[in-house]
């Protein structure tokens, strides 16, 4: 991780009406300063007299200086992706940030103020003003006022700060970016480098085990998910207690995610995650042709005399499986079971009007059928194909009697011979995975095979 220590001199006034007319920075890379530049800059408006007096820097020597823009590239190489720090930050991050919106560039740097690194640092001084400060520390400001003076001497404090008392500038560092939620023995440089992509992640404590295994479509995000907020709290506590590590694999695709997060639970049994259930009651989706001609749909438990399309842990979860059919399909709610009224009462335009007579049946129980008919393949032996990880490669995934059997992630465009394919346990729970998504999939994404 590297720092970026910034000093500026403006004509004054607010960012948005004020211009810069000079710049230094200092790249510290948490050992010392490897790099400096320095720049005076045409603000593009007059300093005013009393400017000069404090900085020493009139019209006439900014006249030939650079714009912001000239140096625009050069400077976002500096800041963009280090931690701006600066005394008294917001100002300087201020100016800086509204000359880069201008340019068509939005900074958004994590900031580090070694005002208040200071009040922690040096707790008790009446002032921690730049000079106070220095004067207090013995820290030689060469040219006061001047933004290579200033950030020079800024440099000496941050690097007495951060060699003296490191908790202080990582502690600030999480509090001000937003990252107080961190467990207290996970680096925020692990933090950074958490992909923002589709995957799975494995938790691990201090000896290396895994303690959870979860999946995400953005795995930055779920991870910061889980320590913050009031759900759960006392899990979160004991979990946020025992990380020390994250470890991920990225899969491309949800149902990727979802598939391979399955297997990883059933291997390593982690100890936070919750042991899959059967619940004592299934439901089931059953259906049936009413006296009008229509194919209808209904959830209800299952029971011994009646056999389902499908079963299902919870109505919940039939519901939810029928309204993707019902969005995918264009398929009435009223038919389906979900609504009593007629769907032109709620201005549904999804129904084609099947449940006041206006779709006759048989083109509506064409849809249906199609529905019908990917239920049916979901347990047959099929293939699917997904997107890769990478630009040009697939994930192909085999499944017989609708689980996981094989799976693979291949550069080619054609469905491979199943036998290609990596062997992988056969776990039940992957057939919920595949009847939750198969009817969200493109014909062309799916292949059915009659027998192997």
């Amino acid at each position: 991780m590297e720092f970026a220590i910034v000093d500026i001199e403006t004509t004054g006034g607010s960012p948005s009406g004020g211009g810069i007319t000079e710049i230094a920075v200092l790249i510290h890379d948490g050992e010392q300063v490897v790099r400096e530049f320095q720049t005076l800059i045409n603000p593009g408006q007059s300093i005013p007299t009393y400017i000069t007096g404090l900085t020493g820097i009139d019209n006439q020597m900014v006249s030939d200086a650079p714009s912001f823009e000239e140096i625009g590239e050069e400077l976002w190489d500096l800041l963009n992706g280090r931690v701006f720090v600066a005394h008294s930050v917001n100002f300087d991050f201020g100016f800086i940030r509204e000359a880069f919106l201008k340019i068509g560039k939005d900074l958004k740097s994590p900031k580090l103020c070694t005002v208040r690194l200071s009040r922690k640092a040096f707790p008790g001084l009446s002032s921690y003003s730049l000079g106070r400060l220095c004067e207090n520390q013995k820290i030689p400001i060469l040219a006061r006022h001047r933004a290579m003076g200033d950030a020079r001497a800024t440099a000496i404090l941050f690097d007495r700060i951060i060699k003296e008392n490191q908790e202080v500038v990582f502690s600030s560092m999480k509090r001000n970016s937003g990252e107080a939620f961190l467990p207290p023995n996970f680096p925020l440089s692990k933090f950074r480098q958490i992909p923002e992509a589709c995957g799975v992640y494995y938790m691990l404590n201090a000896k290396g085990k895994i303690i959870y295994v979860g999946k995400a479509l953005n795995i930055r995000e779920r991870f910061k998910g889980h320590f913050s907020g009031g759900v759960l709290p006392q899990l979160k506590q004991q979990l946020k207690s025992e990380v020390t590590d994250l470890q991920w694999q990225l899969t491309g695709s949800e149902v990727m995610a979802l598939l391979v997060e399955t297997l990883e639970i059933k291997r390593i049994w982690p100890i936070y995650n919750s042991a899959l259930k059967l619940p004592k009651t299934l439901w089931g989706l059953f259906h049936y042709q009413d006296g009008s001609g229509y194919y209808r749909f209904q959830v209800a438990r299952v029971t011994k005399n009646l056999i389902p399309l499908e079963t299902f842990f919870s109505s919940e979860e039939a519901m939810q499986f029928l309204k993707s059919g019902i969005e995918t399909y264009r398929l009435c709610q009223k038919l389906c079971g979900l609504r009593r009224v007629s769907c032109e009462v709620v201005h549904d335009e999804t129904c084609l009007g099947a449940c006041k007579s206006s779709e006759v049946p048989g083109d509506y129980n064409l849809r249906v059928e199609e529905f019908l008919t990917l239920i049916h393949e979901s347990k047959r032996d099929l293939m699917l194909s997904l997107p890769g990880r990478v630009e040009g490669e697939k994930a192909f995934c085999y499944f017989e009697a609708g689980m996981l059997s094989r799976y693979s992630y291949l550069k080619m465009d054609d469905f491979p011979n199943p036998d290609d394919l990596e062997v992988v346990p056969k776990v039940p729970e992957t057939f919920y995975v595949l009847r939750q998504f198969i009817h969200q999939l493109e014909p062309e994404q799916i292949r059915v095979f009659a027998g192997r």
